[in-house]
């Protein structure tokens, strides 16, 4: 019945799928257009000199990480409440548009270029992300229920879509913010987040009822239903008044932690600014509400038969050590930036110069040409039933090719250049999309690792990442360079390492946990995540003070060992990692 209802949806294909599915591609594209267009400016807005042609705030990057790790957190927590909301009142489709909308206030307020204004920009740009990071997935499961065999490649073309936006957001939006200004950089990212909103928007006839308001009767089917389990080990196991307590408790002491860090380095306010026995407030608080969680965790795994609490202890293994990598990993938001920007040399003339404009006009434009011709393609199917968003998409993409075509002119028109630090980011999105078929292929074939060791061989590749990184800039004084090569080299690895290691969780995750419990451990999986990011910013934010210190080849040591360690220990425990998943492979 399923597969009859949705056969309206592939009645106007494009490239064998619904149209629908490339809605959901442009509006995921903008809105990680905007996301990563941000991302990428922040900390060197916020560390950039207050003097000169491009003022910033002159922070150091101790307070500038301190900052970012806290917007980086929330911005994993916060979707947990929004798939919430989306699933039990508002719906999908809903819950999309009203983050949209909030997201592009907020970009708009961090245009206006005021300190209120740039904090007030991050604070929506948190919740706007809460409501749209998980219900556009949710969209697009609900799309392909009944078409189980064609989710793969859907889901394929679908971040695609993410990492163009990525792609293209950090490649124009710093160019804006290095050329024209930081607000500018800031307000572009704006510009495409209301106008990918507006697409996604006007083309709700593709969609039928999909991503509506659940009514009554299906919030409580769904209620039901995610109760049942043919399972006999999977008995159910009630939320005690004592767990919500601890929940509660546990996540307000993290939420205290998580502001104190940049209000105490920052604005001078310490929300801990007491001792217990001679430790300080900071650090007994964290200590407090980790064995309050791990008290939660282990009471709750104790009353779980044996195969559920294996099980999820094998989730929670591999959600530790998630840690240990978005930990590393994320330093491409914090750290990589300000090395390239302060320590790479990014100075480029005469055949050089040539060799680079030419690469770079390669990247720039063929994506360009391929996505333009799937916008073709999908306004020939759709012209009629969806014309403004049709409009609204030509619109963004005759912006698109002015910027780009205005940037590659201007850059071959010097004779003499630098390469702006925000570029090297874009990097890790071109190599995801260059590699992602062939490491796939590896995953399809008898070669294809157990979960433990794919996990253990992405941290230890992302490490080999910064052990070059670690050997490039060994021995290197105040007033040297580093080459650039070492640095994209060191994005190679990094990206190499999250393809090894970032799909493989969330699948075991739907793989090894009870259905009516997947919502409550997916929340479990993006707190990991969470804790890596502001760990990330954190000991990023330590680059300046480990180098003035020791030195810059040590701060990428610690980034080379400690995941490297973690990976070895993964692959170690695989014996007893397959034991405790009890078959699942």
């Amino acid at each position: 019945m399923i597969r009859d209802t949705q056969d309206n949806f592939f009645k106007s294909p494009v490239l064998g799928h619904p149209a629908g599915l490339f809605v959901l591609f442009f509006t995921e594209m903008w809105e990680r257009f905007s996301f990563y267009g941000m991302r990428v400016l922040l900390i060197l807005f916020l560390t950039a000199s207050i003097s000169g042609g491009n003022p910033g705030w002159g922070w150091n990057a101790e307070n500038a990480g301190a900052l970012y790790g806290t917007y980086a957190m929330l911005l994993y927590i916060t979707p947990i409440f929004g798939g919430i909301i989306a699933d039990r009142y508002i719906g999908y489709s809903w819950a999309v548009v009203v983050g949209s909308i909030i997201m592009t206030l907020g970009h708009v307020a961090m245009f206006l270029d005021t300190p209120f204004m740039l904090y007030l920009g991050l604070g929506l740009l948190v919740i706007g992300t809460g409501f749209f990071k998980p219900n556009m997935t949710s969209i697009l499961s609900e799309m392909y229920k009944g078409f189980p065999e064609k989710k793969d490649s859907a889901y394929t073309i679908f971040y695609m879509g993410v990492n163009a936006g990525a792609f293209f957001g950090m490649m124009l939006c710093g160019y804006l913010a290095s050329n024209l200004g930081w607000r500018w950089g800031f307000g572009l990212a704006g510009v495409f987040m209301l106008l990918g909103t507006l697409q996604f928007w006007m083309a709700k006839p593709l969609f039928g009822d999909v991503g509506d308001a659940p009514s009554k009767e299906k919030r409580e089917a769904a209620i039901a239903k995610s109760r049942l389990s043919n399972d006999p080990e999977d008995k159910p196991n009630p939320f005690t008044t004592i767990d919500y307590a601890l929940i509660v408790i546990s996540t307000t002491i993290g939420l205290l932690y998580a502001f104190n860090d940049p209000l105490s380095k920052i604005g001078g306010i310490n929300l801990f600014d007491f001792k217990v026995n001679g430790l300080d407030g900071s650090i007994f608080m964290i200590l407090l509400g980790l064995v309050l969680f791990l008290y939660l965790v282990i009471s709750r795994l104790l009353r779980y038969t044996t195969v559920v609490r294996d099980r999820m202890i094998a989730v929670i293994v591999f959600a530790f050590f998630t840690i240990f990598f978005w930990m590393s990993f994320e330093q491409g938001a914090s750290s990589l930036i300000l090395f390239a920007r302060d320590n790479v040399d990014r100075s480029l003339e005469g055949t050089s110069l040539t060799i680079f404009n030419t690469i770079n006009t390669l990247l720039t434009v063929v994506p360009l040409i391929i996505i333009s011709w799937v916008l073709f393609l999908l306004a020939k199917q759709t012209w009629k039933k969806i014309t403004v968003s049709n409009i609204v998409l030509a619109i963004t993409f005759l912006m698109v090719w002015g910027i780009s075509i205005w940037m590659l002119n201007n850059e071959f028109s010097k004779k003499a250049s630098e390469i702006d630090p925000s570029w090297f980011s874009i990097l890790n999105s071109f190599f995801i999309i260059a590699l992602a078929s062939s490491v796939s292929k590896i995953w399809d074939s008898r070669f294809n690792p157990p979960a433990a060791a794919k996990y253990g061989l992405g941290l230890i590749i992302m490490a080999i990442g910064f052990g070059l990184l670690a050997y490039g800039s060994y021995g290197i004084t105040e007033g040297f360079k580093v080459s650039m090569v070492w640095l994209v080299l060191a994005y190679l690895f990094h990206t190499l390492g999250e393809l090894f290691l970032s799909p493989v969780g969330l699948s075991y995750v739907s793989k090894l946990v009870p259905a009516r419990m997947i919502a409550f451990m997916f929340g479990m999986w993006y707190l990991a995540i969470a804790i890596g990011s502001k760990l990330a910013a954190v000991l990023g934010g330590q680059i300046e003070n480990i180098t003035n210190t020791y030195s810059l080849s040590t701060f990428f040591l610690i980034f080379t060992v400690v995941p490297a360690a973690a990976g070895i220990i993964v692959i170690i425990l695989n014996p007893l990692m397959k034991k405790l998943m009890h078959g699942v492979k």
